[in-house]
């Protein structure tokens, strides 16, 4: 691997039956990724339903050249925008957002 990349994850405890709801929040929704410098992808992760603990995991996914990238990101206009309405859906949502951020190492 020739350029250093960095993982920004954010997992997601979405309420049983909020599923689809979720989904549609993140299709219809306007990122504006492709225009922020150093993006590279984006992918939205449905995981396992825990319906002991009442929730589904989502977990979405994008790929930066640079943490420096993605710290650029948060202190957007795009972002502010993509974010505006976020706290309109907390009964989706079993608790906030866990973020987890990965420098890549190594890959093919």
């Amino acid at each position: 691997m020739s350029v250093p990349m960095f993982i920004a994850m954010n997992r997601f405890k979405v309420t049983i039956g909020s599923e689809a709801e979720f989904e549609s929040v993140w299709r219809n929704r306007d990122s504006s990724l492709s225009e922020v410098p150093g993006f590279v992808e984006f992918r939205l992760l449905r995981g396992r339903e825990n319906a002991e603990e009442g929730y589904t995991l989502f977990s979405s996914h994008t790929i930066w050249r640079s943490e420096e990238d993605v710290l650029g990101w948060t202190k957007s206009e795009q972002f502010r925008a993509a974010h505006r309405n976020a706290g309109d859906r907390k009964t989706m949502y079993k608790g906030p957002p866990v973020f987890e951020g990965f420098q890549v190492v190594d890959g093919i």
